[in-house]
């Protein structure tokens, strides 16, 4: 059975109800299935739901981004980033990580980055909308993604 290409409405909340992203009103996101472009515990339940399905997904923490790691949070001197203004919630790159770090903490000499995704630790809710789902071409299977 070949891949599939779902594209879908969403409105992502927190456990709070605070939203936190939503395409409604913008273009579906559209996936293809099986490649890992999305977090697990989502695409589960969407590969079960079919054309015009609604439907309210709570995804734990272990299937979106995972538990919080503590040891990904750490402190540098001040003068091992660019020099300008730093400010809490900015966001730098680093070879060591595979995501961006997040400045959580800023003194006059040392800057706290954080390393976790920003979602990590979260129970996620969904609230979607399948709008297509079509077989992928040959092209998006050999390439991993939707074209």
């Amino acid at each position: 059975m070949n891949p599939r290409v779902i594209s879908f409405h969403y409105k992502l909340t927190n456990s709070s109800g605070q939203t936190l992203d939503s395409s409604f009103g913008d273009e579906p996101l559209a996936f293809l299935e099986g490649a890992g472009q999305i977090i697990p515990g989502l695409e589960a339940h969407l590969t079960k739901l079919k054309v015009g399905d609604k439907s309210h997904i709570i995804v734990s923490a272990a299937d979106a981004y995972g538990p919080r790691d503590e040891s990904l949070v750490v402190e540098i001197e001040r003068n091992r980033l660019p020099p300008g203004q730093i400010k809490v919630g900015d966001r730098f790159r680093s070879s060591q990580y595979p995501t961006p770090l997040t400045v959580i903490k800023v003194t006059d000499s040392h800057i706290t980055l954080d390393a976790n995704h920003p979602l990590a630790g979260q129970d996620l809710t969904f609230d979607v909308e399948i709008v297509a789902i079509r077989d992928a071409t040959k092209e998006e299977i050999a390439h991993g993604h939707v074209h």
